[in-house]
């Protein structure tokens, strides 16, 4: 998994993706965890913790560790949030050995390609929860999803970045993001490209999880998160899990 995305080119996140344009977002996810919590002082472990952006914000309300599999996401974060802890390691499997009143993965759970790794990833992400704790997930659901073409673009340094992102579905599990990067430095042109294959489960399957996991769940629609983005008309549709131990 070593995507030139997340390491080669993890800088350019610092040019398309401030951590000021993740605070409605970020404030969003916290307005739907913070109803379930009791803890005074909780903690969270967010799992597919990228470059931070999503931890500028989550840190003020909660003790944060983060989680990644890519260590160039990881040294952005760390400098972000030099106050919060960072661990490389697959969300599937890391062991942190204590249990968090949050664990959060708002944007990477579509690594997971198979039923058999999402399960292991929700799993894992339950295993690290208190008893009274949430769990928060953001993803698609296949009845929902539609192929769509997106650009990021942004500029600093006299380095100008765009970003163009293809999704299209490929199988009845799974779609493809084709990502292209323009970069110009100083005026000279340099283009990479890689193709990213991600997972795509039906509303039942993800509750037939939820479920044997044992979680109570609440279902939030967020439509609007990347409109500004779409190249065409419509929406980008996702959906917000944000599960509890049922009584």
């Amino acid at each position: 998994m070593n995507w030139i995305t997340y390491n080669q080119l993890a800088w350019t996140d610092t040019i398309l993706a401030r951590p000021e344009d993740f605070e409605e977002e970020a404030t969003t996810y916290v307005n739907l965890i913070k109803p379930h919590l009791s803890a005074t002082s909780p903690t969270m472990l967010h799992l597919g913790c990228g470059a931070g952006g999503h931890d500028f914000h989550f840190k003020r309300h909660f003790s944060v560790t983060g989680v990644d599999l890519s260590e160039g996401m990881l040294e952005i974060a760390r400098k972000r949030n030099p106050e919060i802890q960072y661990l490389q390691g697959d969300m599937r499997t890391v062991s942190i050995d204590r249990e968090f009143d949050v664990v959060a993965i708002p944007d990477s759970i579509m690594y997971m390609t198979t039923l058999e790794d999402l399960s292991a990833a929700l799993s894992n992400a339950v295993a690290h929860l208190k008893r009274d704790g949430v769990l928060l997930v953001v993803a698609h659901t296949r009845e929902e999803f539609r192929n769509n073409n997106f650009a990021y673009t942004g500029e600093a340094d006299n380095t100008h970045v765009t970003v163009l992102e293809n999704n299209h579905i490929v199988s009845e599990n799974t779609y493809e993001a084709a990502i292209v990067y323009l970069i110009r430095k100083g005026g000279r042109l340099e283009t990479h490209h890689e193709v990213h294959t991600l997972g795509l489960f039906s509303y039942d399957q993800w509750m037939r999880i939820f479920d044997r996991l044992l979680l109570k769940v609440e279902l939030i629609n967020l439509d609007h998160l990347y409109d500004k983005y779409l190249l065409e008309e419509g929406a980008y549709r996702l959906k917000v899990f944000v599960g509890t131990f049922g009584v």
